[in-house]
Order: C-alpha cells, then structure tokens, then sequence
C-alpha cells in the first residue's frame, strides 16, 4: 500500500472527486461533502497533480470529465461503494438489529409512520431507519437493507415481493364534496380543479391516463396546481384545493378516517405493483429478515 500512498496521498481527495465526477459540479460536491468549492476544487488539483493526468475539463460554470477522468471515476465508485457495502455489514452486526430502509417521502409518511409503533413494541431491538428519495437509489451501491419500489418485481441483484396491487382513485377532501357534489361518473370530473404530480425521477400515471381508461379525452391545458412530491399534493387535496389521483395503499388510512374521499369507487390500474425490495448478494441479517417479513404481512394478501 506504500506505492498507493504514494498516488492517493489523502483519502480526502478520492472522496472529493468521486463526488465531483458523480455530480459534474464542484459545488454540489461541496455542498454534499459540507465543506467549501475552493476545497473541492484544490483537492482534485492535488490528484490530478500526483497523477499525472487531468481528471476534469473545467468549463465557464461547469465540469466534465476527461476520457481518463472517465475511467478513473468507474474504478473509483465501484471500489468506495465496495468498501461502504463492507462497513455497513459490520455496523449491522455490531449493533445487532439496525435496519435500513429507501421509500419515499409519501410512502414514508403515510404507510410507514403510522405502523412503526406497533412494530417497535413487539421488537424493541431493531432499530429502523428510512431514507426517503425522490428517486430509487440503488440498494447495494448504497449499502441498504430494504427498499420499497413501484413495478414490476424485477430488478437487477434484487428480489422482491408484492405488498400492494397499484390501485388509483381520484380523491377529494370532504369540503370539496360538500361544496361540488360526488360526481356520477368519470366524466363529470373533466371540469373539476385536477391537481397534479409531476415527480422528476418516478414515472406515475397521469391524469390523461386515468380519463382515457374510463373512454375519456382530457388533454392538459395547464390549469392545475401541480407538485412534484406526493406528499405536498395530499396536503394540497386536505386544504380543499382541488381533486387528486389517489394511490390505495398510501391514502387508504385518511379515507378510513374520513379525512378523504374516494370520488369514483372503480379503480384504475396499471402493471406497476408495489414492492418490497432487498439485495441478494448476502443473505439476510435477521433484524433485516424480520422486518421485511413484517412489511410483507401487512400488505395484500
């Protein structure tokens, strides 16, 4: 390792590039790694230099990399996430029961909260942790031990198991009923105020879908309050604002509850079900078997 001193002479600077070269951006590696652009930016000059070879093309307000930059990147991401795997197995068996799971926001608060308790009760060793995103990071890379997925059960060094058949609703708050009425039919929706989710990184069905399964046509006009975190639009829909799509197994508890409002019971539905997701690379630790298990016990028979 004396030679690879030699090379590298400041693991600081491996972490700075990787961030950079994943980022194209020297600021946003800044700000992800919480220290200055200036530093960022020193560091990789600092590798460059005891490299031999220019990593970056620096361009007016922007990076990218060099054909060596490239290639360096790709060894570079393989080997920290190597490494971030192997750490994080031996906090997991050092603390004995920390369980890491990736869903988003809304799935988070709307499923997950509202059941952690029960959990906790029963198994007061395992301590969960959620990592919300808005989009569906990649579960070995990061060193995650569950994650809950929207498709079709197949993704690549994963298996999977069905929690919830997708079944989507329009819904309303109860206000917006007083006010407007429980439409007849899918049509009488067409002039209704439509909020909209417009996600960046998770393709979800759309309010022209819903209108076209029912022999509707509704082109998107613009009108709508639109958002994209499904999280904002339910709060959005509460607040009487307007009608939104609504995903069964997410507001399910707030029409139980009478806080929302099924408008048209039939439901739409695509060949995208919800998952629970976990790496097969190693077997499970048993803090991460029983929640898994207990997810799966929860959702649709």
């Amino acid at each position: 390792m004396a030679s690879l001193r030699a090379l590298i002479q400041s693991p600081t600077a491996l972490f700075a590039f990787e961030a950079a070269a994943r980022n194209l951006s020297f600021t946003r590696a800044a700000e992800e790694l919480n220290v200055t652009q200036a530093a960022v930016s020193y560091n990789v000059k600092q590798l460059e230099t005891a490299l031999g070879v220019r990593l970056f093309h620096r361009e007016h307000r922007a990076v990218r990399l060099t054909g060596a930059g490239a290639r360096f990147f790709a060894d570079v991401s393989l080997g920290l996430s190597q490494i971030h795997r192997a750490a994080g197995a031996l906090v997991r068996a050092a603390g004995g029961g920390q369980v890491t799971i990736s869903c988003s926001t809304a799935f988070a608060a709307y499923w997950f909260v509202p059941r952690m308790a029960t959990f906790r009760a029963r198994h007061p060793e395992i301590d969960i942790r959620i990592e919300s995103s808005d989009k569906d990071v990649d579960l070995v890379a990061e060193g995650l031990s569950l994650g809950i997925r929207r498709g079709t059960g197949r993704w690549p060094g994963c298996e999977a198991a069905r929690i919830a058949r997708e079944a989507i609703r329009p819904i309303a708050s109860p206000a917006h009923v007083e006010a407007h009425g429980l439409p007849r039919g899918p049509a009488d929706l067409l002039d209704r105020t439509l909020l909209h989710l417009e996600e960046p990184f998770r393709p979800t069905p759309t309010w022209a879908d819903w209108f076209r399964h029912f022999g509707c046509e509704r082109p998107d006009d613009g009108r709508g309050l639109r958002l994209n975190d499904y999280v904002l639009l339910i709060q959005a829909v509460l607040a009487g604002e307007g009608v939104a799509l609504g995903w069964e197994h997410i507001v399910g508890d707030l029409v139980d509850k009478g806080l929302l409002v099924n408008l048209i019971e039939a439901p739409f539905r695509e060949e995208q079900d919800f998952w629970v997701v976990w790496p097969v690379r190693e077997p499970l630790d048993e803090a991460t078997r029983r929640v898994r298990d207990w997810i799966i016990g929860l959702g649709e028979p």
